[in-house]
């Protein structure tokens, strides 16, 4: 175990729990299947990583931080009428089109972004694109399970390597 404690450019090992205020439990992971993450680099909000700054190994942590300092406040502006011929073509399964549904999109830059089907129309389709949680307050509960310092090669790449993190 290490004397280390959290801090930017560290790798971070974590299970926690996510608790919507409607008692929900939005995501969780294990000390099986641990959140590794490197802390202080955009990898995780700024608020949840401000809240972690100088825990150690074995420390327990359970914080809330409100729907601001989370996803933000769910927007009108991101409820958006696209037409429905994008969603035609060769490529584009026929069953694509669902209320509900989650479709990977991206903007008008070409950053990737998921969006939620709320009306298909004859013409258009409506869709959401505000965060799932935009508008929650996140509930996390949890316990520090390794810090390490990162690799010059994790912090070039901005992203955990080996266990836990991305094999290349």
């Amino acid at each position: 175990m290490s004397a280390q404690t959290i801090a930017p450019n560290k790798v971070v090992s974590l299970s926690y729990t996510l608790m919507l205020n409607s008692g929900e439990l939005a995501d969780e992971a294990t000390a099986d299947q641990p959140l590794v993450f490197i802390h202080g680099i955009g990898q995780t909000l700024p608020a949840f990583d401000d809240q972690l700054d100088g825990l150690s190994v074995g420390d327990t942590f359970s914080f809330t931080l409100s729907a601001e300092d989370g996803y933000g406040e769910s927007s009108p502006n991101y409820v958006v009428e696209i037409p429905k011929n994008i969603f035609e073509g060769p490529d584009v399964p026929d069953d694509i089109l669902e209320i509900g549904a989650t479709l990977p999109m991206q903007d008008q830059d070409g950053n990737p972004m998921d969006g939620v089907v709320l009306e298909i129309g004859e013409d258009t389709v409506t869709m959401d694109f505000n965060h799932p949680l935009a508008g929650e307050a996140l509930g996390f509960s949890g316990t520090v399970l390794d810090i390490r310092e990162a690799t010059q090669e994790e912090l070039d790449h901005g992203h955990v390597h080996g266990e836990g993190g991305i094999e290349h």
